[in-house]
């Protein structure tokens, strides 16, 4: 077997159910999940049309590289969203769809990983999306956690990591809005980050699937090409980013998403999928288009987040240390006692089911940067999410 198996870590949500295992919730009030990221808001109706409209396409195979409408479409969109001149992004040569960002974010380990050499580090923030983590150990390659605290606004402090490290770097995984913080990497610290894969020969894998949920209307997060771009890498070199539709436009159950960037990594994570045999149905690109094609649904989004966030901070700020975040649907919120426990009595008592923070970082220097934190995923509608948050200040304000 695969010695990287036995190193995988039980997943968070495996993790949770066996602490809530035993506990019995309070069956007088309505259950509201704020555990799992999965958007509630409606899939947009052009969307589903386009799906439907599609469905013969179920007869044929479907070409591993995508239709050129739908790389086109994405092209486009990088554009005219990171601000880039036109032509910067070639729908042939630099994007590819893939069923949703998870599967991307796993296989690209496989892609750079040479289990030969002593260069066999993947770098990625603690806190962070597990499958990082798993996808290193799968690929033969050693995890490397960079802190991420929260006197630095929960950004990593890439000039801290010792060079040593850096020179066994492979490739580092960055997440901007972040998961579970919200954070979002300024300008200047892409361009750091592109500086040190220069020096040391890594690449730079950019999860941006958070990208297009923001607070500030007028201030959408920068993302790595753009970033890129602006520091004169007109050719992307190290550079890949990946984004989604299942938090832009509701799609979860969709499974779309893609990767753009360096034409020489494509070219090779292109043949990595050939193999992997891992095409995106005809119907899902024909869905993808349209999503791609529509900003409308996505304003119409932010606005519904941006709500929750404004009614359920105030509320939880009288019982933890609270900020709205900059971007992403999570809150991240600190509080004086055990995460685990105050989930499992969450649970019981207030039928709020959240996620210890705990359960989604790794132990540094003797402590989990998670703890004392739960994510909190704001995806019900606003008023489950208020009722959530009065349940917890109830619970806390009692304790």
């Amino acid at each position: 077997m695969n010695p990287g198996l036995a190193k995988l870590q039980p997943y968070p949500f495996e993790r949770l159910s066996a602490l809530r295992d035993g506990v019995e919730p309070n069956r007088a009030l309505t259950p509201i999940n704020l555990s799992i990221g999965e958007p509630q808001h409606p899939t947009p109706r052009l969307v589903l049309d386009a799906l439907i409209a599609a469905l013969d396409g179920t007869a044929k195979y479907p070409a591993t590289k995508g239709s050129d409408e739908l790389r086109n479409t994405i092209a486009h969109w990088l554009t005219q969203r990171f601000r880039l001149p036109e032509g910067a992004v070639r729908g042939d040569t630099m994007v590819l769809p893939v069923n949703g960002t998870r599967e991307a974010l796993f296989a690209i380990a496989q892609c750079v990983t040479d289990r030969d050499t002593a260069k066999n580090l993947i770098a990625m923030p603690n806190p962070f999306y597990q499958i990082y983590e798993g996808a290193a150990l799968l690929a033969g390659a050693t995890p490397y956690f960079l802190p991420c605290p929260a006197d630095r606004g929960f950004l990593p402090d890439f000039a801290a990591v010792d060079p040593a490290v850096w020179a066994r770097c492979v490739m580092v995984y960055i997440c901007s809005p972040a998961n579970p913080s919200g954070a979002v990497m300024a300008q200047a610290d892409f361009v750091q980050l592109l500086e040190l894969a220069d020096r040391y020969d890594f690449s730079v894998v950019s999860d941006e699937c958070y990208s297009e949920l923001y607070l500030d209307e007028l201030s959408p997060p920068c993302g790595l090409l753009e970033a890129a771009w602006a520091s004169g890498r007109t050719d992307f070199r190290r550079c890949l980013v990946m984004h989604s539709l299942s938090k832009r436009s509701n799609a979860p159950g969709l499974r779309s998403g893609f990767v753009a960037g360096d034409p020489t990594l494509m070219a090779e994570f292109l043949r990595y999928r050939t193999y992997h045999g891992a095409a995106m149905p005809l119907h899902v690109q024909a869905a993808s288009v349209a999503a791609w094609r529509d900003e409308a649904h996505v304003i119409a989004n932010r606005a519904l987040y941006r709500a929750k966030f404004q009614a359920v901070t105030p509320i939880l700020a009288g019982v933890s240390q609270i900020a709205s975040p900059a971007g992403g649907f999570y809150l991240w919120p600190q509080f004086d006692c055990d995460e685990t426990a105050l989930c499992r009595q969450l649970w019981a008592q207030a039928h709020v089911l959240t996620l210890p923070g705990s359960f989604l970082a790794r132990e540094e220097g003797g402590r989990n940067p998670g703890s004392g934190r739960l994510r909190l995923a704001l995806v019900a509608s606003l008023e489950d999410c208020v009722e959530a948050a009065r349940r917890i200040h109830a619970l806390l304000q009692l304790s």
